[in-house]
């Protein structure tokens, strides 16, 4: 029924869906590793009958690609972790916004891991994403805004920035698995390596207290499992796709602005002017960026449908732009792509 649907409207959709990730996080109460830990168990109970379907379906997924998958959520927990810390400290909206760091780090694994270089828009983008995401925290203002609710701006950036570093390696791991056919095994077995992830690194940091959730908390976790995570996966999946690489680039913009946005309405959180400043610097890179590389990659064969991105993201998460096909990488949306 998807696959029939306006693809325009299924973007909007998964880009609202990813937006108000962050708002779900924050409203919970949950800490870092509560947070963290619940989201995945509860995705879960819903990707895992999928999952099965699916290998019904088209048989078993080979071990190697799944043991990639599994390090991949490793990654992902990790992500999470840091992303829930950074929300603490800036905010959600500002938080989504330096996810976006991944845009910069991404292309350097690459780089380094498979000896692909960086597009020209990389070169460009890299210092204009850089600037924009230290402006965003609060860094160069820490007394307004955001960073003035009670926050460290600096301490928000450290933890925004590694959340995004752990992002950018799930999304290199996911695409050197790819899906080979699957779509629902490769997020549901990430999901699972970001449930351990969440249980190590959170359990170590603050602790996981699913006890101390009150059901408004469990209900906020439960709707960020089935929108940022499993929703965001099959509507942005479906639709990126069919759309054409200019509308494809500027609806991979739209969820670090509408979290902003979000996060002013519901949650009382007003960045500064500087802190704005830096929020469309980071969305002018990564409009520009996923505009040129898709202009770059039009007219070559497409590669066969992967999937490995999350829902939000990202198996699982908040689905955050990613850069675009790397010289034969197959591409994964922010967040996701099958794939996109």
């Amino acid at each position: 029924m998807l696959q029939r649907s306006d693809p325009v409207l299924l973007a909007l959709a998964g880009a609202a869906c990813i937006s108000v990730s962050g708002a779900f996080v924050k409203a919970s109460g949950a800490d870092p590793g509560t947070a963290a830990f619940v989201r995945c168990v509860l995705a879960l109970l819903l990707l895992a009958p999928m999952a099965v379907v699916e290998l019904r379906r088209l048989g078993r997924r080979p071990a190697r690609f799944l043991a990639t998958d599994f390090a991949a959520g490793l990654l992902l927990g990790t992500d999470y972790v840091l992303w829930t810390a950074s929300i603490e400290q800036v905010g959600a909206g500002i938080a989504t916004v330096l996810l976006n760091i991944q845009l910069v780090v991404f292309p350097l694994l690459a780089l380094v891991f498979t000896g692909t270089r960086a597009p020209r828009s990389f070169l460009v983008a890299a210092p204009v994403m850089l600037a924009g995401v230290a402006l965003a925290a609060g860094i160069a203002d820490p007394g307004s805004g955001t960073a003035g609710d009670g926050g460290d701006a600096l301490l928000g950036l450290v933890y925004g920035c590694a959340a995004g570093v752990a992002y950018a390696g799930y999304l290199f791991l996911s695409r050197l698995g790819g899906g080979r056919g699957h779509s629902s095994t490769p997020v549901c077995t990430s999901t699972m390596g970001a449930a351990v992830a969440a249980a190590i690194v959170g359990g170590l940091w603050t602790g996981i207290h699913p006890g101390e959730l009150d059901p408004a908390g469990w209900g906020w976790l439960a709707l960020l499992a089935l929108t940022g995570q499993v929703l965001t996966w099959l509507l942005v999946g479906a639709a990126l796709p069919r759309l054409a690489p200019s509308t494809g680039a500027a609806v991979l913009v739209l969820p670090p602005v509408l979290a902003v946005g979000v996060g002013a309405l519901f949650l009382g959180e007003y960045p500064s002017v500087l802190q704005i400043a830096g929020c469309l610097l980071v969305v002018l890179a990564v409009w520009g960026t996923e505009r040129a590389a898709r202009r770059g990659t039009r007219g070559r064969p497409e590669p066969a449908a992967e999937s490995g991105t999350a829902p939000g993201g990202d198996a699982g998460g908040d689905a955050r732009p990613a850069p675009e096909d790397l010289d034969g990488l197959p591409e994964a949306g922010g967040r996701p792509r099958e794939q996109a």
